[in-house]
C-alpha cells in the first residue's frame, strides 16, 4: 500500500534558532536574506510557488487561475453541456497572494493580497 503524502497547511514563518540572536544587534542584508530564503523554503514546502522576488520581499501565490478560452471552446463543441462544469470552477477557484517581507530587526511581515 501506498503512502499517502500530506501537506501540512500552515508552515511555521519563524526561521531556525542561530540565523540571528534575539535581542543583539539587527542581522544585516545576508542574514536578511537567509532569513527570508528559510521562510520561502517551508512556504515552497506548504504548496506556494514564488511569483516575485527582490532583496526583501517576496510574493508567494497559491492556486491556478482558470483558462476561460479552453473551457469556452469546450462550452461550443460540447453544445452547452461543458457550461455547467465551466460556471462550478469558475466559482470555486481562487488564487492566493501573499507578499512577504524581511524589516531592519529580522522579522516577518505578511501581507495577504487579493
Amino acid at each position: 500500500m501506498k503512502r499517502r503524502r500530506t501537506v501540512r497547511e500552515s508552515a511555521s514563518i519563524e526561521p531556525p534558532p542561530g540565523y540571528y540572536v534575539a535581542g543583539a544587534e539587527p542581522p544585516d542584508a545576508a542574514q536578511r536574506a537567509l532569513i527570508l530564503d528559510w521562510v520561502v523554503s517551508r512556504r515552497i514546502a506548504s504548496g506556494w510557488r514564488v511569483e516575485s522576488r527582490s532583496g526583501s520581499q517576496v510574493v508567494l501565490v497559491r492556486g491556478q487561475p482558470v483558462n476561460h478560452v479552453l473551457h469556452a471552446f469546450l462550452t461550443v463543441f460540447s453544445c452547452l453541456v461543458w457550461g455547467v462544469v465551466w460556471a462550478g470552477l469558475a466559482l470555486v477557484n481562487h488564487v492566493e497572494r501573499e507578499a512577504l517581507t524581511v524589516d531592519a530587526q529580522g522579522r516577518i511581515v505578511t501581507v495577504s493580497a487579493p
